[in-house]
């Protein structure tokens, strides 16, 4: 049976949409936990489920499992709106992929953060070097160092070529958020800014400094301030909550 971590909201508070995290390459759950708490301590309810394995989990199978995933945190009410799937790597590849297929579960949004490019990119080989290219932040390295589910080595990993060219060839209709860091060895910036031009509502954020594991970087409170910015002007018609009217910095 498939299983999950779930992060709920400060009690007493009215959750304010689901969130579905699916990780990347030699990612587990435990690796979104910093992640998860800071989004449900927003009153989100966050559900992150295990990494695809795109080598023999194809994504008919793969959307049937989300839905599961979305469909298991529904109240009385049903599941609570909006339903945003969050991918990272792979996860970002898959996700973006399924945005083509229909879904009982259909998202009203996505955030993709690290889409790796289409041409393969190396790792170097030692798990320091691994590192270097997935994080500078101490703390999560730590966690990735001392997580022994973590598959080491597993960036060089090949996604499928059928799985990435959906990801960018996406004509999703829904709101989509890209989350790539300047400094990810990994990321086609050139594509990343063409997919993000052919979609009809999408914005790609750059985050300065951030390697591969955006979402657990060095700079993780501002991308997790970007994702609520987000989450929030998506529960607002995408019209934006704060305009800046005048700034002398």
């Amino acid at each position: 049976m498939t299983q999950y971590s779930d992060y709920f909201g400060p009690e007493g508070l009215l959750v304010r949409g689901t969130i579905l995290i699916v990780p990347g390459r030699g990612e587990t759950r435990a690796t979104y936990t910093r992640f998860g708490r800071r989004l449900a301590s927003d009153a989100y309810r966050v559900r992150v489920t295990d990494a695809p394995d795109l080598d023999t989990e194809d994504l008919t199978a793969l959307a049937a499992r989300l839905t599961d995933a979305a469909e298991d945190t529904a109240t009385e009410d049903g599941v609570v709106r909006p339903l945003v799937l969050v991918g990272a790597d792979s996860g970002a590849a898959a996700v973006a992929a399924l945005l083509g297929q229909a879904s009982d579960a259909q998202p009203d949004a996505v955030i993709l953060a690290g889409l790796p490019g289409q041409v393969p990119a190396a790792t170097a080989g030692t798990w320091d070097e691994e590192l270097n290219v997935r994080t500078s932040c101490p703390t999560h390295r730590g966690a990735l160092t001392q997580d022994p589910e973590v598959r080491r080595g597993s960036l060089d990993d090949a996604i499928p070529e059928a799985v990435l060219t959906a990801a960018y060839d996406s004509e999703a209709s829904v709101p989509v958020l890209l989350l790539v860091g300047d400094a990810d060895p990994l990321a086609d910036h050139e594509a990343l800014a063409h997919t993000a031009k052919s979609l009809p509502s999408a914005r790609l954020s750059l985050v300065h400094g951030a390697h591969h594991d955006v979402l657990n970087d060095l700079q993780h409170r501002s991308v997790a301030a970007e994702v609520i910015t987000f989450l929030e002007t998506l529960r607002n018609e995408l019209r934006p909550l704060i305009t800046v009217r005048s700034s002398t910095w």
